[in-house]
């Protein structure tokens, strides 16, 4: 009785470990939608910016500084390079509330300071739900790339290298292209 009871417990943390692999994103995928809502309680998709590419920031706000010398570089690309055109790319960060000890309030300073230095959309995720639905580590920071279809074409988890800085503009640049 006891082998039966352990093989099925065994079995069932198997499958559960491999349903939870098969709804990890992955590139090539296409990007499932999402509803969050920004700090004035507008709900926004991944439809709110039709046609354009996107780069999703994944943020527990205990990292939100992790990947500060991409977003500089992003930002010098953008605004003052002009080597992406804003007419076809969305930069905008999700913040995943549930991963973070810190009280909503202070959360909602940290990203509207954030919000203004990169003149971005900040969201809020209460429950987790995309770290959940798209497999992102908890506690990190995490940059997804899809492009104008919604597929995934880039998945960066934790801190990206400044040395991936320029590889990462190259493909944005030729995503807006595309």
């Amino acid at each position: 009785m006891k082998k039966l009871i352990f093989t099925l417990l065994f079995t069932l943390i198997a499958m559960g470990h491999v349903c939870s692999q098969s709804a990890m994103l992955e590139v090539g995928m296409k990007a499932p939608e999402w509803k969050f809502q920004d700090a004035d309680g507008k709900d926004f998709t991944m439809n709110s910016w039709p046609g354009k590419v996107l780069q999703i920031n994944y943020i527990d706000p205990d990292e939100s500084d992790l990947n500060d010398a991409f977003n500089d570089a992003l930002d010098k690309a953008i605004n003052i390079d002009k080597r992406i055109n804003k007419d076809n790319f969305m930069g905008f960060g999700i913040v995943d509330i549930k991963s973070t000890w810190k009280p909503k309030g202070l959360i909602r300073i940290i990203a509207g300071n954030k919000a203004k230095k990169y003149d971005a959309t900040v969201l809020f995720d209460y429950d987790a739900t995309l770290q959940k639905e798209w497999g992102l580590p908890s506690d990190s920071y995490s940059v997804v790339i899809v492009d104008k279809n919604r597929i995934v074409r880039a998945i960066y988890k934790g801190y990206i290298p400044e040395s991936e800085n320029e590889k990462i503009i190259q493909l944005l640049i030729s995503l807006t292209k595309e």
